[in-house]
C-alpha cells in the first residue's frame, strides 16, 4: 500500500526565527515506520521546522535528519523498497547532522552483531550494537540518565526493545546505564538507545538542534 504524501512544514512554523533572526532549521524525520510523529511534534516544540521524509525529494534542503525508533529490519526493508536507503546513507555520511533513536541507532551503527542476514548499518558511528539487547517489549523500562552537556537534572530515558551498545568505538559516550553506553555522539551524529520523543522533555531534541544550527552557520560562513 503506497504511503501518503509527506506534509510540508507549516508556514507559521517556517517563519520561526532563532539566534539573530535567522530562519529555524529544517529537520527531516524519516517516516517509514516507528515513532516519527512524536519526533515531529518534539522538534517543532523545540523550535525547528519539521518535515516527514518518505522520498528522495523530501531530503532536499534539510539541515538535519532524525531516524526514529521502530523495528530496524522492517525500517531497512522499507527504505530499500522505496529506493531511499542509499540516498539516506549518503546524506548522513556526507555530513548531514543526524539523530538516531533506538532502531535509528542501529541504522547509524558500523556493526550490528545480531542483524538479519546481510544487514548493515550506515557506518556513520563507530559502534557495535545488538538488537533488542535489553529484552522484549515486556522488558521495557524507564531510567533517569545523567547526560553530558545537558543541564537541569537527569533525563527520563524510555527504553523499549532497546539496542545494547557492545562497543562504543571512537564515539563520545554521553550517557551510561548499568555500565553500558546508551547515548553516543561523533561530530554531528548522535544516537540514543532510548526514546526521548516519548517523554515530555525537549532537552535532547534541543541539543540536537544546537548541532544542526552550528553546522548550518559554518556552511553559511
Amino acid at each position: 500500500m503506497p504511503l501518503p504524501p509527506s506534509p510540508q512544514p507549516s508556514p507559521a512554523r517556517g517563519e520561526v526565527a532563532v539566534g539573530g533572526g535567522s530562519p529555524a532549521p529544517l529537520v527531516g524525520v524519516l517516516a517509514m515506520q516507528g515513532s516519527y510523529r512524536e519526533h515531529l511534534r518534539a522538534l517543532e516544540a523545540a523550535g525547528a521546522r519539521a518535515r516527514l521524509v518518505r522520498t528522495r525529494e523530501d531530503l532536499k534542503d534539510l539541515d538535519g535528519l532524525v531516524i526514529p525508533g521502530g523495528e530496524s529490519t522492517t525500517m531497512q526493508i522499507l527504505l530499500e523498497r522505496m529506493g531511499l536507503l542509499e540516498s539516506v546513507r549518503q546524506a548522513v555520511l556526507a555530513g548531514l547532522p543526524s539523530l538516531g533513536t533506538c532502531a535509528g541507532m542501529i541504522l547509524l551503527a558500523r556493526r550490528i552483531t545480531d542483524g538479519r542476514a546481510g544487514q548493515q548499518g550506515f557506518g556513520a558511528l563507530d559502534i557495535a550494537v545488538r538488537r533488542n539487547g535489553y529484552g522484549r517489549q515486556v522488558d521495557s523500562f524507564e531510567a533517569d540518565l545523567e547526560v553530558a552537556g545537558i543541564e537541569g537534572g537527569p533525563f527520563p530515558g524510555v527504553f523499549i526493545r532497546a539496542p545494547l551498545v557492545e562497543d562504543a568505538g571512537s564515539t563520545e559516550v554521553l550517557a551510561w546505564h548499568d555500565g553500558r553506553p546508551v547515548a553516543v555522539r561523533k561530530g554531528n551524529v548522535m544516537a540514543l538507545a532510548f526514546h526521548p520523543e516519548l517523554s515530555s522533555d525537549l532537552r535532547l531534541h534541543g541539543e540536537f538542534l544546537r548541532l544542526v544550527r552550528g553546522r548550518k552557520e559554518k556552511t553559511a560562513a
